[in-house]
């Protein structure tokens, strides 16, 4: 792991940490909560809560669209790709001004606003696309996995009845059905209707994968492993891969393999989702925070960056990319994203931690005196250890009272530096 003396980021330990129980201690504060935060687009991320993240899959080549309006949306597509979101935003929304009709311009345009975190209008973006085609099943789960992610997974459910009552042979909305249910953590529902959507299509991919995440979420760990092989690797010439290229796939396979120990496979299939889908948030975090973890910085730099273009609500991706500019000695950079992720989520001590580090370890903070550096060290550890309570989450040692220590006797230090010395006079005046 990279460390600065003796001290592990906690940003290193809290994504480590992220998948060891259903409801992962958040970062060291005392509520739990879902790694890495609600930044997910159209369908969440694949934590252990949310569904499979939906991306901006309609390229102008399959959008139906033509002209003026096909080069709209080809623009927001590369904007996309890039994580430029305001462009994409901007240029979806002239593609749907310039074709009306057309469901992909506002699906598209309905998961960048979901990444901005503009969440009603995302799902009347979605509600827009399947308005304009009832056979527009993309957008149906994009809204129902939308609603479930975000506390309505009953009006979730009750939505995705109604449109599988007309089109009760459609695979991807029993699929996402078994999604919404598995989010309930009814998981005897959720398998149940993901091997109905087999039936339909045994070659459907998107149920393959919400079997393994359900078997994920109930840490059925060896059963989300063997639904996973049937995706990636397959069990010999008579039953290939079905799709070894699967983003959704190999980040899952990553999360369980990176908690079980399996670090060198869980980090080629984090690089493997993230080639295949650049959009996915978790994938880049997860690829980041472990090469911070190796120590290669500069490597995670990049890949942290991209996740925050990506999800800017969100304050896990924050909080890496700012341990990643404190490691770099980027420090003013560093304070900014810290004080973001805080400002995203106030209850993040993990933010406060991190902070305390890198004033205790730096040796200068440019503007900062070193009585104010060491002083604001240990306001912030100190506001670290009352946020996380009388003990650090199971499996983390945060060494909280050896910094406070620390930055106690270095404060100790320094006034003693400055500290008078006693006149000639008292001297003698004492023989």
């Amino acid at each position: 792991m990279a460390t600065v003396g003796k001290s592990i980021s906690f940003a290193l330990l809290a994504a480590s940490l992220a998948g060891a129980t259903l409801l992962a201690p958040g970062c060291g504060s005392d509520k739990p909560v879902v790694y890495p935060s609600n930044e997910g687009g159209a369908g969440g991320i694949v934590t252990d809560q949310q569904g499979g993240q939906v991306g901006v899959v309609d390229g102008a080549g399959t959008s139906g669209l033509s002209g003026a309006a096909k080069s709209a949306y080809e623009a927001g597509w590369q904007a996309w790709l890039k994580g430029d979101l305001a462009t994409a935003k901007k240029q979806f929304q002239e593609a749907a001004s310039l074709d009306s009709k057309s469901p992909s311009p506002p699906y598209s345009l309905g998961v960048v606003l979901e990444h901005l975190g503009e969440l009603s209008q995302a799902q009347q973006s979605y509600r827009t696309a399947f308005s304009n085609s009832a056979e527009h099943e993309l957008s149906m789960c994009a809204y129902a996995l939308s609603l479930a992610n975000n506390k309505s997974p009953g009006e979730a459910s009750t939505f995705l009845e109604e449109k599988r009552a007309k089109r009760s042979n459609s695979p991807r909305l029993t699929a996402c059905e078994a999604e919404v249910k598995s989010i309930q953590k009814d998981h005897a529902t959720a398998q149940q209707l993901a091997q109905d959507a087999l039936r339909m299509d045994p070659d459907f991919k998107d149920a393959m994968v919400v079997i393994a995440r359900d078997h994920y979420r109930a840490r059925k760990m060896d059963l989300a492993m063997y639904a996973l092989r049937a995706v990636l690797t397959g069990f010999g010439d008579s039953t290939p891969p079905r799709d070894r290229d699967n983003a959704e796939a190999h980040l899952l396979r990553g999360l369980i393999l990176r908690e079980t120990g399996g670090r060198i496979q869980a980090l080629k299939d984090f690089e493997a989702a993230v080639k295949r889908r650049p959009d996915l948030v978790e994938a880049l975090v997860n690829l980041g925070s472990m090469r911070l973890e190796a120590g290669n910085a500069e490597e995670a730099l990049p890949v942290l960056e991209s996740a925050v273009r990506f999800a800017p609500n969100s304050a896990i991706a924050h909080l890496n990319l700012g341990d990643t500019y404190r490691l770099l000695q980027r420090y003013a950079d560093a304070k900014k994203e810290f004080d973001q992720a805080l400002a995203l989520d106030s209850s993040l001590a993990a933010a406060h931690y991190d902070l305390g580090l890198m004033y205790l370890t730096a040796q200068s903070i440019p503007g900062t005196s070193a009585d104010q550096q060491v002083a604001t060290a240990i306001k912030e550890l100190e506001t670290y250890k009352t946020m996380r309570g009388p003990k650090a989450p199971p499996g983390v040692n945060d060494e909280i009272d050896d910094l406070l220590n620390r930055a106690k006797a270095k404060q100790a230090e320094l006034k003693n530096a400055v500290a008078p010395a006693p006149a000639a006079g008292d001297a003698g005046a004492k023989k």
